[in-house]
């Protein structure tokens, strides 16, 4: 414990901090800020560490904001910057981290202390954090506050004289920096590890396993937070901004930006861009030339994923927008009919498929695609005709169509078992138009046999569309078990790693609610999905390929289960 009887230093951050007379204290607190930059003290990085303590406590608090703490902390990190030497003295190195710490901290829900943060010249020197001149390390700190500041209007107007260097910066830094802490990190053996970087991540406790899973976690997060940055410019609807971020490639490789699953829930990652520039016209002209992103969309709005709806909130946009429909909507039909008995969104999904099919059906319209006016014909008459029809049955026909529905499904049961797969899934049809819409329990376990039926003959994208139907009507609450397990194996089949990954975590995760042991069949394609989906998976290919470094062995994170 700090004694101020014991303490010789003339100007003490904690002797001061100790003062009973608060006026004093923020007197002399503000003079300690203005000196610090100033001064050549090895206590610099423990008085930055409990900053960043303090700052995390309490970030909306004005005190230290008021007092000049955001000149201080810039002035650190243009003096590391600037002066080599001075940066490798003592305990220097942890300083450039800590100041941009505690600034984007500050600045995380305060609009006034973002603005003083961007009054103090803060953006210019974050930003030569941001272009790599110390490392990964401190780019990941700058990055996160350069996002806290330019979420408030107030400090995004400071950015504005740097937007083409920000924006280039963090394009660059989200397509290559996994690549970066691979090569610079991962890869590299353990004593030539950056002493300071190691205790940056573990905090002096934990060893090799704990630094590999932190760092991990950390060049994930310098990847998001250089999305929202470019989330932040996409939102303010320039077509300066929008022309960069829609260039084709990147928006190829947003697809893959998709974060680790332990941030997957928190952070959309390359799928909230898609979304934003969904907002504006160019970025929907853009992103419907993309073949590629619309067929991903769709398969991230069919899967468990914690995104889907972002993914479903996108397609729908570029299925209203007249300019980008045609373009669309024979990638996208199939798979977004399966979604439309979904309890929030499927009447939404609906329209937007529907908008101007009575062309089709009653006009000269044609769309120049089979599959794709048949997916069209079935939406219409699943959510139009068959509840028109049923609203005026009398409770016998129900009864007798409910009747008829159960004895075909018997009968397709008894054909899958007898191994006559093909006439078990021509059973389950005609089981499924008879039973009455409102008869959920029932259809569901149709369309998950005939999932089954699907899975048994190799025909993934047929299996994983019955799955969907079935999940779709079973709620995301209470979500229809098998069905999740038999769409998790589809997706493998069609190499669809992250669904299939999310799909079988929520498998093991309703049983896990019913007390049911894991089955090992399960636990063996969660831990071959956890691998085939690591983020750092493709950076590694590139990496090892281009002979840059050599390749290692990831955590385990599969071992958990």
């Amino acid at each position: 414990m700090h004694s101020a009887a014991e303490c010789q230093k003339a100007l003490c951050f904690f002797c001061i901090m100790n003062h009973p007379d608060p006026l004093v204290r923020r007197s002399q607190a503000s003079h300690f800020f203005q000196q610090m930059p100033l001064t050549d003290d090895k206590d610099h990085v423990l008085v930055l560490s409990s900053l960043r303590n303090i700052a995390i406590a309490q970030p909306d608090d004005p005190e230290f904001p008021s007092l000049g703490i955001f000149t201080s902390m810039t002035r650190l990190i243009q003096k590391d910057i600037h002066h080599k030497q001075w940066l490798l003295k003592d305990q220097n190195i942890y300083i450039p981290y800590y100041a941009a710490h505690i600034i984007g901290t500050y600045a995380t829900s305060n609009p006034q202390s973002a603005g003083k943060a961007a009054e103090s010249g803060a953006i210019p020197a974050l930003l030569e954090l941001l272009r790599g001149k110390i490392s990964w390390v401190e780019q990941r700190v700058a990055a996160r506050a350069l996002c806290h500041l330019a979420s408030h209007d107030v400090a995004f107007r400071a950015t504005m004289s740097e937007t083409e260097d920000i924006v280039e910066l963090a394009m660059e830094i989200a397509s290559s920096c996994l690549g970066t802490v691979y090569r610079q990190f991962l890869a590299t053996e353990e004593r030539n590890r950056l002493k300071y970087h190691c205790e940056l991540l573990t905090r002096g406790l934990g060893g090799v396993e704990t630094e590999n899973r932190k760092a991990e976690e950390w060049g994930v997060q310098l990847q998001e937070w250089c999305l929202y940055l470019l989330t932040c410019f996409a939102g303010k609807g320039s077509d300066r901004f929008l022309d960069r971020i829609c260039e084709s490639e990147f928006l190829k490789e947003l697809c893959g930006m998709r974060g680790g699953i332990e941030s997957c829930k928190d952070s959309p990652g390359g799928l909230g861009l898609i979304r934003e520039l969904c907002n504006f016209e160019i970025g929907r002209d853009r992103i419907s030339n993309r073949r590629e992103v619309i067929e991903n969309l769709c398969d991230v709005a069919r899967s468990s994923d914690s995104w889907h709806e972002t993914a479903i909130e996108c397609v729908v946009l570029l299925l209203k927008d007249p300019g980008t429909r045609n373009r669309v909507i024979g990638f996208s039909a199939a798979a977004m009919a399966q979604l439309v008995e979904l309890r929030r969104t499927g009447e939404t999904i609906t329209r937007a498929l529907l908008q101007d099919y009575h062309r089709i059906k009653y006009g000269e319209m044609r769309l120049g695609s089979f599959e794709v006016e048949k997916a069209l014909e079935e939406t219409w008459e699943l959510k139009v005709e068959r509840k028109k029809k049923e609203k005026v049955m009398n409770t016998e026909e129900l009864k007798q169509r409910e009747t008829m529905a159960g004895f075909l499904k018997r009968e397709g049961n008894e054909s899958f078992w007898r191994g006559e797969v093909e006439k078990a899934v021509n059973e389950y049809s005609k089981a499924l138009e008879v039973c009455p819409l409102k008869l959920r329990r029932e259809r569901i376990v149709l369309y998950s046999n005939r999932a089954q039926c699907c899975l048994v003959m190799k025909e993934a994208e047929l299996a994983i569309g019955d799955a969907t139907r079935a999940l779709c009507l079973s709620g995301g609450s209470r979500p229809h078990r098998k069905s999740l397990w038999r769409r998790a194996q589809a997706f493998d089949m069609k190499w669809l790693s992250r669904e299939s990954l999310m799909d079988g975590l929520r498998f093991v995760e309703v049983g896990r609610r019913k007390d049911v042991e894991i089955p090992c069949f399960a636990a063996r394609l969660v831990k071959k999905q956890m691998h085939a989906t690591w983020p750092f998976a493709a950076a590694v290919k590139s990496e090892v390929a281009a002979g840059k470094c050599k390749k290692v062995e990831r955590f385990d994170h599969g071992a958990a289960l």
